[in-house]
């Protein structure tokens, strides 16, 4: 994202909630700086020049306005545009240490003993449902059990794959990767992916055949009593876990993940326990048709876990509200900051890189124009997400484009 703005016209497009332009006076000067009004029991309330130079708290909706705007024709939309901005104010204000710090506190509560308990149940759990998943499945041949199986089996094995590949990412020669191992990760979801589709692929072509070449007069389908006990034994494990999770997933993001996960798991094993059982006492065609829906869904599901880390190694650009904290952070740092040029932050991985370019006075010294970016690179890369940061400081808008290539 490219731009030429005064910081003035930067802040007053961030609190109208609109895109960043070209400013239509490039030399103009900021403005005198109003104290902001207070906003008593809502967001942000952070009131000091210092904060919030550009007055974007009088953007802020308070609750009663936000309820009036509820009694209007499209009220709702409405209101869920401003609490939105609201969001967003609230971030922008919020200085460089209050990010880092949520961050901070976000990994202290992952080493709470409900966490680490959740995290690691979670985790013999899924291991414990894999042994009955498979049991149930070779001992039952149901195409139903094979398809859940086949999906817990690759859920246990991804984790054991990405935790690995973590640890191998610390330990990578920095000579010889010298953008880290942050990317592993991403690689490794990626090929984990196409095998996982790989795999149920196979289970949908075998379901169809089972139903293609069904012949009714040799119908040897049974009710197999021990697999439909071995999976539903793994179901009520996971329904345990489930409503453990969900008593402390509002305390950690990770338990919330397990808890999504675990939600999935029941929702999976259930539907094929359900099909699997059906194929045996009302309608052979149930089993291989649940085998193939499971798989399908599992499919779609990784195909679309594929594409979103496709778009990570490509390249693909940070959220605008993430750049938009930049671009504000940026012009806010330093008075000796006179403009914005150009923010970008876009995916090298799982994280950020950032680039940004601010403007100085000319005869600004060199030292001093050295310290203010340095300083201003260390504090957008303690930034949670954040890879690196490059600040580079020139002394007008007007040069052609910083990089004659677009790789």
């Amino acid at each position: 994202m490219t731009i030429v703005q005064t910081t003035e016209e930067a802040a007053l497009s961030i609190r109208a909630g609109g895109p960043l332009t070209v400013a239509t006076n490039p030399e103009a000067t900021v403005s005198a700086r109003k104290p902001a009004r207070d906003v008593e029991g809502d967001p942000a309330s952070v009131t000091t020049e210092r904060s919030d130079p550009y007055h974007l708290q009088n953007g802020i909706k308070t609750s009663d306005e936000l309820a009036g705007l509820r009694k209007r024709r499209e009220g709702r939309a409405l209101e869920k545009y401003h609490r939105k901005q609201n969001d967003l104010i609230s971030s922008l204000l919020k200085s460089m240490e209050e990010h880092t710090e949520e961050a901070r506190v976000e990994e202290e509560t992952s080493r709470l003993p409900v966490v680490k308990i959740a995290i690691w149940a979670s985790l013999i759990g899924n291991f414990a449902l894999c042994i009955l998943q498979l049991y149930g499945a070779i001992s039952s041949i149901s195409l139903s059990l094979i398809a859940t199986s086949v999906d817990s089996v690759f859920d246990f094995g991804s984790n054991v794959v990405l935790y690995w590949l973590h640890k191998k990412a610390q330990k990578l020669d920095h000579n010889k990767w010298p953008v880290g191992g942050s990317r592993l990760e991403t690689i490794g979801n990626i090929i984990y992916g196409f095998l996982m589709s790989s795999v149920n692929l196979v289970v949908v072509v075998e379901s169809v055949q089972r139903i293609i070449t069904h012949d009714s007069s040799q119908d040897t389908d049974k009710f197999h009593i021990p697999s439909i006990v071995a999976v539903g034994a793994a179901l009520g494990v996971k329904l345990l876990l489930f409503l453990y999770c969900s008593t402390i997933r509002a305390q950690s993001s990770q338990v919330h993940v397990l808890w999504e996960d675990h939600r999935n798991d029941i929702f999976v094993n259930g539907f094929g326990l359900l099909m699997s059982a059906g194929g045996s006492r009302w309608a052979w065609w149930l089993d291989p048709m649940g085998g193939i829906l499971i798989a399908l869904g599992v499919m779609l599901a990784w195909g679309h876990t594929i594409y979103t880390e496709f778009e990570l190694l490509a390249g693909k650009s940070a959220p605008r509200d993430f750049i938009q904290l930049l671009v504000y952070n940026a012009m806010t740092f330093s008075d000796e900051i006179e403009k914005v040029d150009t923010v970008r932050a876009y995916h090298s991985g799982p994280d950020y890189y950032v680039e940004i370019d601010v403007v100085m006075d000319a005869s600004t010294p060199l030292w001093k124009a050295h310290d203010l970016s340095q300083e201003l690179q260390d504090r957008i890369e303690v930034l949670p997400n954040v890879e690196r940061a490059f600040v580079h400081v020139d002394h007008e808008t007007d040069h052609a484009p910083e990089h004659r290539k677009y790789l």
